[in-house]
């Protein structure tokens, strides 16, 4: 198969598993509900919404919420022109399957904040509740305002720590506190086998940028 049609499909598989996800429990469960996976207590289903960044980080008010989907379009299209140049220079599976990831994520975590405070109702944080898709009162934000739906929690580690520990002690700790979903794994998954196992794509930069550098020296040099 074509390297260009593992590309197109990894990205929708990314974009249609992570928006079926995030539609499924968006109106099915309410805020803070979910369920164990396989009857775990340290992998979860726990449905949360956020006004930012992956992981549930956040970028204060509408300004800030406007200016991060701003910015995650620009990149999505600056790294599918990338994309398109290297599928073209035939550069192997694994980098364009990173690539590939890494846009697929950030495009599902786009169309949340698009799309989804304008076809959805709003969620209740405190009194219980479940959204509608496509109320008749209209959704709860507009263009670029929607919130990002988070699912995935995997608190592996949930004890207290010694009384005997200065200041924390008798604390709750808990290890891997993050709430994510399926477009965050993604991104996740792609930037980190860009940095294992494709290191040689941006060391060839390096050294092609080097290289151009030297010989415009030695060029005007000779001059």
């Amino acid at each position: 198969m074509k390297k260009k049609y593992w590309v197109i499909i990894v990205m929708l598989l990314v974009l249609i598993i992570d928006q079926v996800s995030k539609i499924y429990i968006k109106t099915n469960f309410s805020y803070g509900g979910g369920f164990n996976i396989l009857g775990l207590d340290w992998a979860r289903i726990y449905f949360v919404e956020n006004e930012g960044m992956a992981y549930g980080l956040q970028l204060g008010g509408d300004y800030g919420k406007l200016l991060l989907s701003v910015f995650r379009i620009i990149m999505v299209v600056v790294l599918l022109f990338l994309l398109v140049k290297l599928v073209k220079a035939n550069e192997k599976l694994s980098l364009l399957i990173s690539f590939s990831l890494i846009i697929a994520g950030a495009m599902g975590n786009i169309i949340d904040s698009a799309f989804y405070g304008m076809i959805f109702s709003e969620t209740p944080q405190f009194h219980g509740g479940i959204a509608q898709l496509f109320p008749q009162e209209g959704g709860y934000a507009s263009f670029l305002h929607g919130k990002v739906v988070d699912m995935l929690y995997f608190p592996m580690i949930d004890t207290h720590l010694p009384d005997w520990l200065p200041k924390w002690g008798g604390d709750r700790f808990i290890f891997f506190q993050p709430i994510f979903n399926i477009a965050d794994s993604a991104i996740t998954v792609g930037v980190v086998s860009l940095l294992l196992f494709n290191r040689s794509f941006f060391t060839r930069k390096e050294d092609k940028g080097i290289n151009e550098t030297t010989t415009k020296k030695e060029s005007s040099e000779e001059e």
